[in-house]
């Protein structure tokens, strides 16, 4: 049996931590030990309003239960409100050492009827918004030698999905935001993972329909905590949580098509190939650009 994990003395910001699965987040890591600032605009589903209530009523329940936490109700969508996220934690607790980008907000329309107010603010929150609270917090991390980043993909961003043309750009960008933290910081044991959670929230209910009762956030909880955790080494990793089943997402490429260094295919040969090209019963998966371009630099050099 492994030990137990733990967070004692750890510092966690958690985003969207008013409700759904970034309630159950912030609970569960304040329950072994972390330090927890509860952030929540307390806004609609849709980014409209804002109250302190969301916030408040998470951050009591952890303290009612002998844990430390304090409210943030700071917007994600601009740089100054994602520093004095980052500001409340230092403020209260010193530092940071976890950040689950969790926050996010809908507006769901087919692509032909999308208004570009709404693509913007759907991207302000959840792409924007990942990188106005990390930046501060890598900073941060870099210098002490130490950091757990979370990052909150879907599905949707990563197969896509009718309706959220907005909503899947930003999750998709998520990967790339989490990939290049997970490379620059690996040294400084900086860990960087992303998640696609299914699970009965206010934004996803009446998507999932009857299905929500079956995908509870609970079941969410236990793998992004662990990725939070001193004791993880993963990183550079999608993982798809939801109704108890656990699974990685990768992203990788086929060996393809090879025309040679010295030629200059046609249209035409790229037709006649297609099968080759597109063949993916044998891939790698590359951990970097670097990684692709030595496949091709293998090729080349025969």
């Amino acid at each position: 049996m492994s030990e137990p994990i733990t967070f004692d003395g750890r510092v966690a910001i958690v985003t969207g931590a008013g409700g759904g699965l970034g309630r159950t987040y912030a609970i569960e890591l304040a329950r072994r030990g972390a330090r927890v600032v509860v952030n929540d605009l307390g806004g609609a589903v849709d980014g409209s309003g804002a109250s302190t209530n969301a916030a408040d009523v998470v951050v009591d329940e952890i303290v009612g239960a002998g844990g430390e936490a304090v409210a943030s109700y700071d917007s994600v969508s601009t740089s100054d409100g994602g520093g004095a996220i980052v500001q409340t934690a230092v403020d209260a607790y010193d530092t940071v050492d976890i950040v689950i980008n969790n926050a996010g907000i809908l507006r769901d329309k087919s692509f032909a009827k999308m208004e570009p107010d709404d693509f913007k603010a759907v991207i302000a929150v959840h792409l924007e918004g990942a990188f106005n609270v990390s930046i501060p917090a890598f900073r941060i991390m870099k210098e002490k030698g130490y950091g757990r980043f979370v990052f909150t993909s879907s599905a949707s961003g990563l197969f896509g999905n009718f309706g959220q043309a907005n909503y899947g750009a930003a999750k998709a960008g998520l990967i790339g935001l989490s990939n290049v933290i997970a490379i620059e910081g690996g040294k400084y044991d900086i860990r960087s993972n992303a998640v696609a959670p299914i699970a009965k929230t206010r934004m996803t209910k009446d998507l999932l329909g009857p299905f929500a009762d079956m995908v509870s956030p609970e079941q969410v909880t236990p793998m992004v905590v662990y990725l939070c955790s001193e004791v993880n080494q993963a990183t550079h990793e999608i993982f798809t949580v939801g109704g108890g089943r656990y699974g990685r997402v990768f992203v990788g490429t086929n060996e393809g098509w090879f025309a040679g260094s010295d030629e200059l295919p046609t249209v035409e040969d790229v037709q006649e190939n297609l099968e080759a090209i597109r063949d993916i019963s044998e891939y790698v998966v590359p951990l970097s650009n670097n990684d692709e371009i030595m496949l091709l630099g293998q090729m080349l050099s025969g």
